[in-house]
């Protein structure tokens, strides 16, 4: 393999892992598209390169959140008891999202990813959250939220922080207390769509080399040894830093990523 794409992979999960750390969401939003245009470069069938980048990126946040939720739980910033109401509905919603990946055609899922990226970019650059108006829900809204956070997380190769946190600011959960849960509930996530997606990979034929399903382990390897090392950087920067100017600075880095995925689909 060409060592530049092994440096790629590495600066890649650098940073996607300290903005994980940094923000309780975005390492998989600049995953997604990085590693679809490098998948592209190396020739790589087309019509798969988003199902390969969202599985990578999914299994990367298995370690970058073990070891963010390591950081956060450090400075007592999980709820747990919010992480065990809502991982029952994220683990089944994020295996049948992944599950069903390998049927969704690649303009539908590149389509779905861009959509979100600008609505993720819009709702940090603006500050969008819903009010804190209310408190948790019952167990069984509970189990539904996380089945919709887990659906949507598998379809955007994302830690579910996204949408885990405004759902619980609006539940009155502090702000640093929601990224810290957000964190932790990025583990479920990431490890159901993982096995989902390794699964469904194991089900289409063509793939390229040194793939587990639709995970691409080389790309695998860098990017979470990177994430790994910056990851608790980001979780501890998260206390000290004025993360409102740092979440205006990412959604500009997401609205060009945006802008770059949405002239893909129109030109191949």
């Amino acid at each position: 393999m060409d060592p530049s794409l092994l440096l790629l992979y590495l600066g890649l999960g650098l940073v996607s892992g300290f903005i994980a750390g940094l923000l309780g969401v975005g390492g998989g939003l600049i995953m997604v598209p990085v590693l679809s245009w490098a998948f592209l470069q190396q020739g790589y069938a087309p019509e798969y390169n988003i199902h390969l980048a969202l599985a990578t990126s999914l299994a990367v946040i298995v370690p970058t959140a073990l070891s963010s939720l390591r950081a956060h739980h450090a400075h007592g910033a999980v709820d747990w008891a919010v992480v065990r109401g809502l991982t029952p509905g994220i683990v089944g919603g994020t295996l049948a999202g992944a599950l069903a990946a390998a049927w969704l055609p690649d303009f539908g899922l590149k389509s779905f990813f861009t959509l979100f990226l600008f609505a993720a970019a819009t709702q940090m650059l603006f500050g969008l959250r819903p009010r804190p108006t209310r408190g948790l829900p019952r167990r069984p809204s509970m189990t539904a939220a996380g089945t919709i956070i887990g659906l949507v997380s598998s379809w955007v190769g994302i830690g579910g922080g996204t949408l885990t946190v405004p759902f619980l600011v609006w539940c009155n959960v502090g702000l640093r207390q929601a990224i810290g849960t957000s964190a932790a509930v990025g583990l479920p996530i990431a490890v159901a769509g993982s096995v989902g997606y390794v699964v469904s990979g194991h089900l289409v034929a063509g793939l390229p080399p040194w793939t587990l399903g639709f995970i691409h382990l080389p790309a695998l390897a860098g990017i979470a040894f990177g994430a790994w090392i910056s990851a608790p950087f980001g979780a501890r920067a998260a206390h000290r830093w004025p993360v409102p100017v740092l979440k205006r600075i990412f959604a500009g880095l997401l609205y060009v990523l945006g802008v770059r995925m949405a002239y893909g689909l129109f030109t191949g």
